[in-house]
């Protein structure tokens, strides 16, 4: 039987929340491989433990979407501020206003509001937000397929060794070991980026009877050079995937679909107008292909790029997808881009990176308007225009921010509306809608050209002069004249060259 290795997924997880949380990319799969190694070679761990660490490491900061809504609404920019948090220390002696305003990206004075805010909300809000993360990561976990131990281990990865933790104010010992060990990795991780293995020693060694174990953050200043060591190879990914204790984590290749939408429901929670939204795409798209007649294969292939499709939406913060305002240029380009972190990230795991074309593709649009690449009709495969058309609808069909969600009918003719304008395929929006449950409409023109005008610019096209269109159609000459006259002011040619090209654009002609 046919498997797939689940740290590969693990490893999309920890990219992802990278993203989410503000992390550098691929910080999560060097915390798993330092923790690993730490835990192997200087603690002498057994392999169930390595293993309970490698997993833990990586879906460290797996319920970072969980509230990001509600962290966007108390501090705008929630990455930035996830961001900040992985560094801040309550135990050190500096003022909090001040750690914020060294770590960048912040003035004194919006740091000193920050720091007064967080005070004032973290007994709640903060330990509300912990409870949502720690809950999606138990959730995931166990659809994952994780044991036991990996689930208590990442309940307390919001801990500290002193207790200055959330959301439960656990201390000491009483922190699973896999826990305390990610703990140390990701902190001489962090530091290590900034000044080498002296940095990453002397953060842990700070931080020691604080936030960490003083027992391990001893043991990893003693073997600093040791631990770090896998730091130095170029390919985090293929080292954390050696470094997967034996026997490696399989599922039935017949779970792919499954967990995609895993990691598809782990995004749309970054926004509360978008719960569901990946799958809503997904069911839409498949349902089309099949319709469509596409081979088996085919439509699951596609369905998993439409369960992934948005992966890199984490990148964006939660203020930003819940406003209600037009968004700013920067911001506009924000949201542009994250097709391309869904193709970056899903191009990074083996298993999952013969989708990141199509599922990267969701933006594109026929008359190349479209983004992150811009290309048009003839680099659109028929699975694409499928995924564009049903990203389409089901957003329509969904509330957002700044309005209330269509109904069916007025969906379908928003949709029909830019497939006559030439951005989305007609056929694809047909079939979308068919899996939708309705019965559409004949697609209508692009440019909003007349079923005449369709006739008259097919033959124009083709050189035939008035005369002879006339004779073909039996109309007027003077009739074809007006005829043309509307294509020209509504296609915005103003030859028969012109004309020709924007049919071949639209594909009007056989």
């Amino acid at each position: 039987m046919e498997t797939i290795r689940v740290a590969e997924i693990l490893a999309a997880f920890s990219l992802t929340t990278d993203m989410a949380a503000g992390m550098p990319v691929e910080k999560g799969l060097r915390t798993c491989a330092v923790a690993t190694v730490f835990a192997r070679d200087v603690l002498g761990a057994g392999a169930d433990t390595c293993r309970t660490v490698h997993e833990t490491a990586l879906l460290r900061s797996v319920g970072c979407t969980s509230y990001a809504p509600e962290l966007a609404a108390l501090f705008g920019d929630e990455v930035a501020f996830q961001r900040a948090l992985k560094h801040l220390d309550p135990a050190d002696g500096t003022p909090m206003a001040e750690q914020l305003y060294r770590l960048g990206g912040w003035t004194r004075q919006a740091a000193r509001q920050l720091t007064g805010v967080l005070a004032e909300v973290l007994p709640s809000a903060g330990v509300e937000a912990m409870r949502n993360g720690c809950e999606t990561s138990r959730v995931l976990g166990r659809g994952l397929g994780l044991g036991t131990p990996t689930l208590a281990a990442l309940d307390d990865v919001y801990e500290r060794w002193d207790g200055l933790g959330i959301p439960h104010g656990r201390k000491g010992p009483h922190l699973p070991l896999a826990t305390r060990v990610v703990h140390v990795a990701e902190q001489a991780v962090l530091a290590h980026a900034a000044g080498g293995v002296p940095a990453a020693a002397l953060e842990v060694a700070r931080r020691a009877g604080g936030h960490l174990d003083p027992g391990l953050a001893s043991a990893f200043t003693q073997a600093a050079d040791t631990v770090l060591a896998p730091l130095r190879v170029p390919d985090a990914l293929a080292t954390v995937l050696a470094l997967e204790p034996l026997p490696h984590a399989t599922v039935p290749a017949a779970e792919m679909a499954e967990l995609c939408a895993l990691l598809g429901r782990f995004v749309d929670l970054k926004s509360r107008w978008l719960i569901g939204h990946s799958e809503h795409v997904a069911r839409l798209a498949a349902g089309a292909a099949r319709l469509a007649g596409m081979a088996a294969d085919e439509v699951e292939r596609l369905r998993c790029a439409a369960l992934l499709h948005d992966l890199g939406r984490a990148t964006v913060s939660a203020d930003v997808w819940d406003s209600t305002h037009p968004l700013s240029t920067a911001d506009t380009e924000r949201v542009r881009l994250h097709a391309y972190w869904t193709q970056r990230t899903l191009e990074r795991i083996p298993l999952l990176a013969p989708l990141a074309a199509l599922a990267s593709s969701h933006h594109e649009r026929m008359d190349g308007s479209g983004y992150h690449r811009g290309t048009g009709a003839p680099h659109l495969s028929q699975a694409g225009r499928i995924l564009a058309a049903a990203d389409v609808f089901a957003a329509l069909t969904e509330p957002r921010a700044h309005r209330d969600a269509h109904s069916a009918e007025a969906a379908a003719a928003l949709l029909q509306g830019q497939a006559a304008a030439g951005e989305l395929d007609p056929g694809a929006c047909a079939l979308v809608l068919r899996a939708a449950g309705l019965r559409p409409a004949r697609p209508g023109h692009p440019a909003g050209l007349t079923d005449r005008e369709v006739e008259v610019l097919k033959l124009a096209a083709r050189g035939l002069t008035n005369q002879r269109i006339g004779e073909r159609l039996s109309i007027s000459d003077r009739t074809v004249g007006h005829h043309l006259a509307h294509i020209y002011d509504k296609t915005g040619r103003r030859t028969r060259a012109g004309v020709a090209v924007f049919a071949m654009e639209h594909q009007l002609l056989p």
